[in-house]
């Protein structure tokens, strides 16, 4: 198990850009609801179902972590989820990892509907 520590940002400008390289994503949740959730994602990696829980202090910061469960599943299988049991739209998206002052941020650039 692991706890997912979450913050949203909107950027300013595509300066990040600059030699940044995105995966792309397809995901789908079968179930959200508050304090839980079960989401389908197939990277170019791997495919994955993912549950996490409600939102709980983490190093006395209220609400920002979030226990999180992640197994690989057959991309076969994963796709069938999405197609079958998740709410639509699904999203796709790239996701852009860039490391930056001893961090490394995620960006991710929606598409589809969610552009």
């Amino acid at each position: 198990m692991a706890i997912e520590i979450e913050r949203k940002f909107l950027l300013k400008n595509n300066d990040w850009r600059q030699g940044a390289i995105g995966q792309k994503y397809m995901q789908g949740y079968i179930n959200k609801e508050p304090g839980r959730t079960v989401r389908v994602r197939i990277t170019e990696e791997a495919a994955y179902l993912t549950i996490k829980g409600k939102a709980h202090t983490v190093d006395g910061q209220r609400g920002i972590g979030k226990l999180e469960f992640e197994y690989i599943i057959p991309e076969s299988d994963a796709k069938e989820m999405l197609e079958i049991l998740c709410r639509k739209p699904i999203i796709t998206k790239k996701r852009y990892r860039i490391d930056y002052h001893g961090f490394v941020w995620e960006v991710d650039e929606f598409e589809g509907e969610n552009k």
